[in-house]
């Protein structure tokens, strides 16, 4: 009896430690597989990491070229380390491109994207015409086709096809208005709308179809504030300073480029416009010359800057890239109100551009027919006429194709 119960005592011990064994052997064996489950875990997180930075490299390095003018291929593939990044390049759409880097270790894939694009200056060029407390003069048969606002006087047998609105208490004589008219005084004016009046006015000699009174009407600046011509200036500057007198006298591109002395384009020259250009002298045009945005422009606009007299004459032809929202902008900070000596004069069938005079007189002389004009004061002369562009609404004016450019929603894809 005693020999059995110690045997039994005994297969019962060895049982348990096959038991105790099993159960070591499969802990064992379960921490191991964490272990090891853990580490490949581990490392296919420190592999996404190095593709997530390999596709930020890359991202950087396409970045860089763009911004530095170097030529990058698209697709383009950069190795570090054994490790790729494959980056593509959107063609440019709306002055912008998007730019993708897809970062591959060992097949874990990343991808992180950003968008490029143009930084630009937005003009509102809301009228067809805009004049500051020097007011508007218009000749027989003149036309401003668009919408005018003018803190000063309107005076002149001339046509505005669409509304008009004086502030400052000014007065309009002798003009047809198309639309409605707000003003404080009219004299001998025929309008097609409602005449919107100012107690304490006169109204004599003028045919509408309705009126009423209204309290005021808020005088506006300008559009094109000085900090923004100054910005201009210091863009154009970045580009390089030619000192004295300059001479166009075929085929040449300019900008961005300060000129310290005064601008010229000789008979049957043309002057492409690669960048912001600022003149401190004066601008003039000979016989058939021609001053164009580069087709790089694209839809964007760009402008030329002087502190002098601006004048076009003899067929001249202003144009912005080729694209239909592309804009050129002749600016002049002239402060001569002087149709003797006008900051800006236009002659002789010159067209096609905006005109702007932040502190003087825009002259346009006989059938010049212009898209904008803005400035202190406008005088228009016979036949002459100011045809807006609803385009012109919202203008984006860029330092030129090498300017800057600002990136933009920078994110992870995948």
């Amino acid at each position: 009896m005693i020999k059995s119960i110690k045997k039994n005592q005994g297969s019962a011990l060895l049982i348990s430690l096959v038991i105790i064994l099993s159960i070591s052997v499969l802990i064992g064996s379960s921490l191991s597989f964490l272990a090891l489950s853990s580490a490949a875990n581990a490392n296919n997180k420190v592999k996404s990491i190095q593709s997530y930075y390999l596709a930020e490299a890359g991202l950087e390095d396409a970045i860089l070229r763009l911004k530095n003018n170097m030529q990058v291929a698209s697709p383009n593939i950069i190795t570090i380390n054994d490790q790729s990044a494959t980056i593509e390049i959107s063609d440019e759409i709306g002055s912008s491109r998007t730019i993708t880097s897809q970062g591959n270790t060992d097949e874990r894939i990343k991808k992180v994207a950003a968008t490029y694009t143009i930084t630009t200056d937005q003009v509102d060029f809301f009228y067809g015409a805009q004049a500051g407390e020097g007011g508007i003069i218009m000749g027989n048969n003149s036309q401003i086709i668009g919408n005018v606002f003018s803190n000063g006087n309107i005076s002149g047998q001339g046509e505005i096809t669409e509304t008009a609105m004086l502030a400052n208490n000014s007065i309009i004589e002798d003009a047809e208005v198309g639309g409605d008219l707000y003003t404080y005084s009219c004299n001998n004016v025929d309008i097609e709308g409602t005449l919107y009046y100012l107690s304490g006015g006169s109204i004599n000699g003028c045919n509408y179809s309705s009126a009423q009174e209204i309290e005021s009407i808020e005088p506006e600046d300008l559009p094109i504030p000085e900090s923004q011509i100054n910005d201009w200036k210091d863009q154009a500057m970045s580009g390089g300073i030619i000192y004295g007198d300059y001479t166009v006298s075929e085929n040449e591109s300019l900008g961005p480029v300060k000129i310290t002395g005064s601008l010229t384009i000789a008979i049957n020259a043309s002057l492409n416009i690669t960048g912001t250009v600022y003149v401190q002298g004066n601008i003039n045009t000979n016989n058939n010359s021609v001053i164009q945005l580069d087709s790089s422009y694209g839809s964007l606009s760009g402008v030329i800057v002087a502190d002098g007299k601006i004048e076009l004459s003899n067929n001249a032809i202003m144009q912005g890239s080729g694209n239909p929202d592309s804009y050129l902008m002749l600016l002049s900070t002239n402060s001569s109100i002087d149709l003797n000596n006008p900051a800006i004069d236009l002659k002789n069938n010159v067209g096609g551009a905006i005109f702007y005079a932040s502190q003087g007189v825009i002259y346009l002389h006989n059938n010049i027919n212009i898209r904008e004009a803005t400035g202190y004061k406008l005088a228009i002369d016979n036949n002459a006429v100011i045809s807006y562009e609803i385009g012109l609404e919202n203008v984006n004016f860029s330092s030129g194709p090498g300017g800057g450019w600002s990136v933009e929603n920078w994110h992870e894809v995948e």
